[in-house]
């Protein structure tokens, strides 16, 4: 089971650098990064995002779960894309190291939590 989710999720990052090398400079062009449903499955749909500075945020999502929509989507992964930014604009952060954020980390279980 675990070999075929990280299956799934390396398959959606392809997905990701094939819609961005598809649109060019677009992409690049536009200020909404999100990406939509990248790799749907009998068992999860996988959605996508895309920083400005090239990060790639990938939601997994049970596809039994019909109440989450693609504007909800949407609002958790800006909502992700805040958190991380603070993360990274923290003077005491080093990048690379792993994220030792407790406001992080808790934004990323309440978007869990919401999601079920």
């Amino acid at each position: 089971m675990l070999i075929s989710f990280h299956y799934t999720v390396h398959t959606s990052l392809d997905v990701v650098e094939e819609k961005i090398s598809g649109v060019g400079k677009a992409l690049a062009d536009q200020r909404e990064l999100y990406l939509g449903l990248l790799y749907p499955t009998e068992d999860y749909k996988v959605y996508g995002y895309m920083t400005n500075s090239k990060v790639k945020f990938v939601i997994v999502v049970d596809s039994s779960n019909t109440s989450l929509r693609d504007n909800e989507i949407r609002s958790m992964f800006r909502k992700l894309h805040n958190s991380f930014t603070d993360v990274m604009c923290n003077p005491f952060y080093n990048p690379g190291d792993p994220i030792q954020s407790k406001a992080f980390d808790s934004i990323v279980s309440t978007m869990m939590v919401q999601a079920f």
